[in-house]
C-alpha cells in the first residue's frame, strides 16, 4: 500500500486541478496586462493607476494573486516531497522538509497579505 506524505487530506487530482486552473488564470492575467500595454503605447503612472483603480482589475489581480499562491504552494510541496526525503538526506530529511514547507508558507502568507494591501490600499 502506498502511504501519503503529508498531503493534509488532499488527493493528487486536487493538486493537478489547482495547478492547471491557476496556470490558466495567471496566463489570462498576463495576456490582459500585456494586451493593455500594447494598446496603450504611451502609458505612464497615471494610466497604470487608472487601470488598477477599476474594481474589475483589482478583483482580477486578487484572483491572480490567489492563483499564484496556490500554484506556488503545490509546486513547492511537490519539489520538497520529492527532494527533501529521509532516503536522500537521512533522518533529517523529514525535518528539513517540514521546515522548508513552514518557511515557504510563512513567506507566501506575508506576500499574499502585502499584495492585498497594495491592491486594496488597506
Amino acid at each position: 500500500m502506498v502511504t501519503s506524505t503529508a498531503t493534509m487530506g488532499r488527493s493528487g487530482l486536487y493538486d493537478w486541478f489547482v495547478q492547471r486552473v491557476s496556470a490558466v488564470i495567471l496566463l489570462a492575467y498576463f495576456l490582459v496586462c500585456v494586451g493593455w500595454m500594447l494598446v496603450n503605447n504611451g502609458f505612464g503612472y497615471t494610466a497604470w493607476t487608472a487601470l488598477f483603480s477599476q474594481t474589475w482589475m483589482r478583483v482580477f489581480s486578487l484572483l491572480a494573486l490567489i492563483s499564484l499562491a496556490g500554484h506556488a504552494w503545490v509546486g513547492l510541496w511537490v519539489v520538497f516531497t520529492d527532494y527533501l526525503t529521509e532516503r536522500m538526506l537521512g533522518p533529517t530529511g523529514k525535518v528539513l522538509r517540514v521546515l522548508a514547507e513552514t518557511i515557504s508558507a510563512i513567506i507566501m502568507v506575508i506576500y499574499f497579505i502585502w499584495g492585498i494591501k497594495i491592491l486594496w490600499g488597506l
